[in-house]
């Protein structure tokens, strides 16, 4: 699919969804499938949200009534802000193979789905979702807007981010003129922190490892930090870009052991450096200044496997 209209009438052509979010949902894909979900079920349509089990607290109020954990196979199955297979949520496994319509916007999508609409242009998905509901004709209410402006700023850091453009702000402004209370949300997503986090934080910085002069920063996030300082995985968004924040950095990369067995990567860059690059290496992908990949292995196997890359790609040298 080429346009948004597209998306529309094939949506409009079909009845009972499912909606799927990512591994580690984030802001925006969770943001979209609320908003495509209270859309549909408001054209009549029996819609609903797969319980991905990475749900976290901070999303859960916004997430009721709306999940279902049921694996229906038989149902139209579209996947939202997710480039490929290997984002398929923990237990939706037997969603492989089995998406009808993807919505994205990362330029690494793999077109996995038997349909695919990716807009790269777009700064967070929300963007392309608030097109698809005007498309469908959809009615926007406050919780619709409130979803998609949570969508938007998480994914371009309440607007910091490269990925930012025009367009990204004229999708908040409208999530505003459609009702969007956004100063609470803000504070929430964007200004408070645990004393649990700050803690997290401060050990960060302890063990940052840095190369090419600082201008790369590496540190790993144990699983037992997290249950030693019993962060929450609220606690834990955004940590992602902590290494960026410090002057002089230009690439950094997050390490996390979550998953027995395997190094979750988070990579992050300034302009001028391709983070979707490094982590196609891997397996993974996103976009130029926010991408992810996965090792199989531990925390060092994850470092040695970046570090690698980056070798080949001399972002550092040896």
């Amino acid at each position: 699919m080429k346009t948004s209209k597209e998306a529309a009438r094939w949506l409009l052509d079909r009845d009972n969804f499912l909606i799927l979010t990512h591994r580690s949902p984030d802001g925006d894909t969770t943001g979209c499938a609320i908003a495509l979900c209270l859309g549909l079920r408001s054209l009549g349509k029996t819609a609903w949200i797969w319980a991905n089990p990475q749900f976290t607290p901070r999303y859960a109020p916004r997430l009721a009534g709306l999940t279902s954990p049921a694996v229906n196979l038989e149902a139209t199955i579209i996947a939202v802000d997710m480039a490929s297979e290997t984002l398929l949520p923990m237990g939706g496994e037997a969603f492989a193979g089995k998406a009808q319509l993807c919505l994205d916007h990362h330029p690494s999508n793999t077109h996995y789905a038997a349909d695919t609409l990716v807009q790269p242009e777009c700064g967070g998905c929300g963007e392309l979702i608030w097109d698809l509901l005007e498309d469908l004709g959809v009615t926007i209410t406050r919780d619709m807007a409130e979803a998609l402006y949570i969508a938007v700023s998480t994914d371009t850091g309440c607007f910091r981010f490269a990925n930012t453009t025009a367009r990204t702000f004229r999708t908040a402004a409208k999530a505003v003129d459609h009702g969007a209370v956004i100063a609470p949300i803000n504070r929430e997503l964007f200004e408070i922190k645990t004393k649990s986090r700050l803690e997290l934080e401060a050990r960060l910085i302890s063990h940052m490892e840095y190369y090419e002069n600082g201008k790369v920063a590496l540190c790993c996030l144990p699983q037992a930090w997290v249950r030693e300082l019993g962060l929450s995985e609220d606690d834990l968004d955004s940590i992602a870009g902590f290494p960026r924040t410090i002057a002089g950095v230009d690439v950094s990369v997050v390490i996390r052991d979550k998953e027995p067995g395997k190094a979750k990567l988070s990579v992050r860059t300034a302009q001028g450096y391709n983070a979707s690059q490094y982590c196609q290496h891997l397996g993974g992908g996103g976009h130029a200044a926010a991408a992810g990949a996965a090792v199989a292995g531990t925390l060092e196997d994850g470092k040695n496997a970046i570090l690698k890359v980056l070798r080949e790609e001399q972002v550092i040298s040896d």
